[in-house]
């Protein structure tokens, strides 16, 4: 696995671990614990993978952030090249299946309300460009031995998460809102349901390409800001300008990511029969949050 200390990578992580799987961490530093191999992102060692029955590739330099163009090269540059040339090892060593990670921003920042499966078409803008390089570059696992299955992720509900951590105190001080109108859709999932989608993509044979891991039942930010006030119990009466986020990201940093709209539904995993832990929001909030229907 390759960004196991990561939020997605320390969950996984020990959900698999504590399964009876073992999983080989793969650092680019040199190892310091039992079961740690060094990777080298643009040469990977030809004997890397021996003895691996599965790769899951999590690395990649973090998309939130200010859009400048160096920014927005860290994104392209750490995720293209590195999954290309560890995807042709996996498929070189005969590893059974390579699970790598990817976004719903393959889907463009703004197709209104349109329902967004895995079959509707590619959108626009800077990470639609970067997510279809990327899944173009985990395609070349493909033999027929490998299976590749690129996870594209929504907004992921936990503590530890973007949207939480920079919310959630925002709530608290009960200044937190609706960004600008509060119409765009999000898409999200809770954290442990994001480790059950992983864990799913490595074991189904039946799961091949991309697949949406977003709960199935999107919202609005109006109703995610209430929601997340409700279980709170703090007012979310304020509305955040849109010039705030645009100060913040970039204009164009703000248009791909504090407001962008992406009605994504998990149209594959709801037709292979998967169940969600937390469908709804409020449970998910409540769940990662610790907050009882009482407290």
């Amino acid at each position: 696995m390759t960004g196991s200390s990561g939020l997605i990578g320390s969950a996984l992580t020990a959900f698999l671990s504590s399964g009876g799987h073992t999983v080989i961490r793969l650092v680019r530093r040199e190892p310091r614990e039992r079961g740690e191999r060094r990777w080298d992102p643009y040469s990977p060692a030809g004997g890397l993978l021996d003895g691996v029955d599965a790769v899951v590739h999590l690395a990649g330099a973090p998309i939130a952030g200010r859009f400048t163009d160096e920014h927005k090269r860290a994104v392209a540059e750490s995720r293209i090249t590195p999954t290309r040339k560890l995807a042709e090892l996996c498929a070189r060593s005969g590893v059974g299946v390579f699970v790598s990670a990817s976004a719903i921003g393959y889907y463009g920042y703004d197709r209104d309300d349109e329902t967004l499966t895995e079959r509707s078409s590619r959108g626009t803008g800077f990470l639609a460009d970067v997510v279809s390089d990327w899944e173009e570059a985990a395609a070349a696992a493909t033999s027929g031995t490998t299976r590749v299955v690129s996870v594209r992720t929504g907004i992921v509900q936990s503590p530890r998460g973007v949207t939480l951590r920079l919310l959630r105190p925002l709530v608290g001080a009960g200044i937190g809102g609706r960004i600008g109108s509060g119409h765009q859709w999000m898409s999200w999932i809770g954290i442990d349901d994001l480790v059950d989608t992983y864990h799913r993509a490595l074991w189904d044979d039946g799961l091949r390409g991309p697949i949406n891991a977003v709960a199935p039942h999107p919202v609005r930010n109006i109703e995610y800001t209430h929601t997340l006030g409700h279980v709170m119990r703090r007012p979310t009466v304020v509305a955040v300008p849109e010039l705030g986020p645009a100060v913040l990201l970039g204009r164009s940093g703000a248009r791909e990511l504090a407001t962008a709209s992406q009605r994504v539904v998990p149209d594959r995993l709801v037709g292979a029969g998967h169940k969600f832990r937390h469908p709804e929001l409020e449970s998910a909030l409540r769940h990662v949050l610790g907050r009882t229907a009482e407290s």
